[in-house]
Parts: C-alpha cells; sequence; structure tokens
C-alpha cells in the first residue's frame, strides 16, 4: 500500500471504483459461461473528478462443462465456437489473474483498501465474477464480497433512466445500438456514465 494515500482512497470509504462489464452464456452464474469481460478502473483528476484509467478485456473459453443459452448467445452475438475468436481467448483464471493483479496494484499505489464493483445491474455481473473467482479457486479477489455501486439505481435517480441506452440518451451521450452487448463498448458508456453522474453531484455539493 502506498505511504500516502491518494484522494480517490478518501472519496468511496477506502472503495477504488472499478468499472465491470461481463457477457455470459446465460443468467445463472454457477452454471453459464463466462464470455467476454472488460474492465475499467477509474482515477481522481487534480481537480478531483472521476476520469477513466487503465482498462483491460478478454474474450473468455467458457469453462468446462459451461451451459450456452442459444437466447443468451443471440443477444450478445457472440459464438464461442468461431476459429477467430477461439484464437483469440483465454481461460477465464487467466483472465481474472490479470484483470486482478491490475487492479490490486492500483489500490496499492492509490492507498485504497480494495475495489468495488462498478456496473449496470451489478448484482449480474457481481455475482457471476464472484463465481469465477471461486470457479478458479482465486484467494486474492481485490472486489468487496457484496458491495456494488449500480449505475442502473444511479440513472434512475440522475435522469430518470434505467435502461443503459435510455440514461445515455437521458445524459447526452451517443449509444451505438449495433455495439451493445460487447463488454468492451458497455463498460466504456458505463464508465462515461459512473464518472458523469458522480462529477456532476460534487458540482452541485460544492455549489449548495
Amino acid at each position: 500500500m502506498s505511504e500516502e494515500k491518494l484522494p480517490i482512497a478518501s472519496r468511496f470509504r477506502g472503495y477504488l471504483p472499478v468499472v465491470l462489464d461481463l457477457e455470459t452464456g446465460g443468467f445463472n452464474p454457477k452454471t453459464d459461461a463466462l464470455l467476454e469481460s472488460a474492465v475499467c478502473i477509474l482515477q481522481m483528476d487534480e481537480a478531483g473528478n472521476l476520469v477513466p484509467g487503465e482498462k483491460l478485456s478478454f474474450n473468455i473459453e467458457p469453462f468446462e462443462g459451461a451451459n450456452l443459452e442459444p437466447a443468451a448467445l443471440k443477444v450478445t452475438g457472440i459464438d464461442p465456437h468461431h476459429p477467430f475468436r477461439k484464437a483469440i481467448a483465454v481461460p477465464e483464471e487467466e483472465a481474472l489473474g490479470d484483470t486482478f493483479r491490475a487492479i490490486r496494484a492500483e489500490i496499492r499505489r492509490t492507498g485504497c483498501t480494495r475495489a468495488i464493483v462498478v456496473a449496470h445491474n451489478a448484482f449480474f455481473d457481481h455475482s457471476f465474477i464472484m463465481a469465477a473467482a471461486e470457479r478458479c479457486s482465486i484467494k486474492r479477489n481485490p472486489f468487496h464480497p457484496f458491495s456494488t455501486f449500480d449505475t442502473a439505481t444511479l440513472c434512475g435517480l440522475a435522469y430518470g433512466q434505467t435502461v443503459l441506452s435510455r440514461a445515455c440518451e437521458a445524459a447526452g451521450i451517443t449509444f451505438e445500438t449495433d455495439q451493445a452487448h460487447s463488454a468492451i463498448y458497455d463498460c466504456d458508456v458505463t464508465t462515461e456514465l459512473f464518472c458523469r453522474i458522480v462529477n456532476r453531484w460534487r458540482l452541485l455539493d460544492d455549489l449548495g
């Protein structure tokens, strides 16, 4: 841990916010495949605003015996058996290992105590990442075991919308429908939404 804590360590009670988006082969974190992951580790600039930091993303091989629901694959457009995808996909353990190491390094650098998942409908992504970590027997999971920041809830408060595309529209953020349900793209727009809401609240708080 760093000798001197950076300002972000005081913003969320010691938690480092990490935006997470996953694409999966269904809705059951215990049985259904994890297919894509993307994270953006947030930072704080000199003005005290949240800004995007390091990003990591992976195409992930379905774990042995994983369930793949056709309806879920139709929504995401992912073909787990496509030769190009199979050539670049990595095992769950490798994807989570690289991701968690980067997050732990930023926790040490900033003086935070642990990371907290920021996601749209956060219960879903949090449950899948925790199940995957357990499946891979990863002991040093940097994420809080149950607390999250849910941008669906925050967008309902800030913009009156809970659907990601409609929240972006209300916030004046361009949303490309043909890129939706890509972990990288959804992570990027969720990052922009979360930073905008938190930074706007800080401005209102300063004015009030």
